[in-house]
């Protein structure tokens, strides 16, 4: 039974290859993608059950000892991972169908696309569920170089431009893993998770903080923590709009999966605790003060994204249940959030030919549906009571206050400033693209030479459609259905959240209590499987 967890990794692998052979047929690409993606979402499922009641589900890849091969495993918090990324990834995918037929017609196979998307997927669900560091390295990899394609769709010069920034980066932050995978293969002769969390412990000090510190580097370039963040912010508005809300969702949450993985598995006297608390703090602030200069809803939701990231390092940086638990709560919800609000970015892009809010107004008259629509996750994002986001943060900040310490106070008091101008920010959009009129923007072309453009009220980018998409008048412009109905599922996931928060946040401590006891996950490992 336990060989179902290699299935997230290997379904979308043999989807991939069949989206190549039928790659003249667009009915074949989507429906083999769609099956595959549905598999992995049940699998995923099954795996999240099975962890619950049974503890980690563990496979040796070929039979080989785990000190030697490759392991697998879903504990509790990888599965949670793992079936809200497949989630969300098979909802974004529907979605594509819909923009891909508005853009280049029904008939229209998009051949890179779909085997490419199906390849992410796959190197999502392999970082997930990878029980070695290099196994976990190698799951980066396939993310990131699907990822380099996807982000460079269409070839023009603002994708190319920020697809380039993108991959310089990742590149980086590749570089950095490898020398920092040698150096614990030097210090303790093994890069598998179980068996460093027993080894780690007999190097010196200075060894083991040397290096958590090159771990804690490479992920949080990852996973765009201050100070190493401004890559995002540039990269991710001039892709795709699923291109840019399936990495908005998924990538930066699988560096902070891997921070929580190694803080909590391998360094759990967590010496850098001051350090990660300074990190969370200075991430949610610059990020949310970036977010209020910005007036392309694009680039706020991409500022908004970095300093949310600093809510989850808050949690891992408090090392308690309550702020782990926390933690894993918020970043289900906010690949939620997220990923919907970026693919609502996208049927505005569709409705008004631009996300820029200097140029956008009167979409609530004009679409009240999709105001609707937004108005739920955007209150969800900002924090407003009930939705999932203020019970996330509300876990959180408990968490900080039960702590104590002076500086866990200062990391509460940024949290809920950040919140403050979450709302800011986000009331901003509602106002200023939903319910004033459009202004003149003619003012709107000064171009600095990274491609962005400051208006009257903030810094935008070019984002006006470079596609076929039909030039119709405001008023005769319908919102496709093939879009509108995977971002209402994903919306009604969002509102799901916060029924289920309850067993939510009781099945997150209950991760959170696993990562801590650690002797579950090396007991799985270690002690066979398969």
């Amino acid at each position: 039974m336990n060989q179902i967890v290699l299935l997230p990794v290997i379904l979308p692998l043999l989807g991939a290859g069949l989206c190549l052979v039928f790659g003249r047929s667009a009915l074949a690409q989507r429906v083999i993608s769609t099956a595959i993606l549905a598999m992995v979402v049940t699998v995923a499922a099954i795996l999240l059950v099975r962890a619950d009641r049974f503890g980690p589900q563990t496979v040796n890849v070929g039979g080989w000892p785990a000190d030697i091969g490759i392991s697998l495993v879903a504990d509790r918090l990888s599965a949670l991972m793992l079936l809200v990324s497949t989630v969300v990834t098979l909802c974004v995918l529907l979605y594509s169908f819909g923009q891909g037929i508005v853009e280049f017609g029904r008939d229209a196979p998009l051949s890179v696309f779909h085997p490419t998307f199906l390849v992410l997927s796959a190197g999502v669900s392999n970082a997930f569920l990878s029980a070695d560091l290099f196994n976990l390295f190698v799951g980066f990899e396939i993310l990131l170089v699907s990822s380099y394609v996807l982000i460079t769709l269409g070839g023009t010069g603002a994708r190319v431009r920020s697809g380039t920034i993108y991959i310089v980066v990742s590149m980086m932050s590749s570089v950095v893993f490898l020398v920092a995978i040698a150096c614990v293969y030097a210090a303790t002769g093994t890069v598998n998770l179980a068996a460093l969390s027993e080894r780690m412990s007999d190097l010196p000090t200075e060894v083991s903080n040397l290096l958590q510190l090159l771990l804690l580097t490479t992920f949080c370039i990852k996973a765009a923590v201050f100070p190493l963040s401004a890559w995002l912010p540039d990269s991710y508005p001039t892709a795709p709009a699923p291109v840019t809300a399936v990495f908005a969702g998924l990538l930066t949450k699988v560096g902070i999966y891997a921070i929580i993985r190694t803080q909590t598995l391998l360094f759990p006297d967590n010496d850098l605790q001051t350090l990660l608390l300074w990190a969370a703090v200075f991430t949610m602030v610059v990020g949310i003060m970036g977010a209020v200069a910005q007036s392309d809803i694009k680039r706020i939701l991409s500022f908004t994204l970095v300093s949310h990231i600093g809510y989850m390092l808050f949690g891992v940086a408090l090392g308690s249940a309550a702020g782990l638990s926390g933690a894993i709560f918020y970043i289900a919800h906010h690949i939620t959030v997220q990923t919907t609000l970026f693919l609502l970015a996208g049927l505005i892009e569709y409705r008004s030919s631009t996300t820029n809010l200097d140029k956008l107004g009167g979409l609530a008259r004009a679409a009240p549906m999709l105001s609707m629509m937004f108005f739920v996750p955007a209150m969800n994002l900002a924090g407003i009571p009930p939705f999932s986001g203020f019970l996330g943060k509300l876990a959180l900040v408990e968490a900080g206050v039960d702590n104590g310490g002076w500086l866990a106070y200062v990391t509460v008091a940024a949290a809920l400033a950040t919140s403050l101008l979450t709302l800011y920010a986000i009331a901003k959009v509602w106002n200023r693209a939903f319910w004033q009129p459009a202004e003149d923007a003619d003012d709107l072309d000064h171009e600095s030479h990274t491609g962005s453009l400051h208006g009257r009220t903030g810094v935008s980018t070019k984002t006006e459609r470079t596609s076929t998409w039909k030039t119709e008048t405001a008023t005769d412009q319908r919102l496709p259905l093939g879009m509108v109905l995977p971002t209402l599922l994903l919306v009604a996931c969002t509102v799901a959240l916060t029924v289920v928060a309850g067993p939510l946040l009781s099945f997150t401590t209950r991760a959170a209590e696993e990562l801590q006891g650690r002797s579950s996950y090396v007991l799985a490992v270690l002690g066979g499987g398969g």
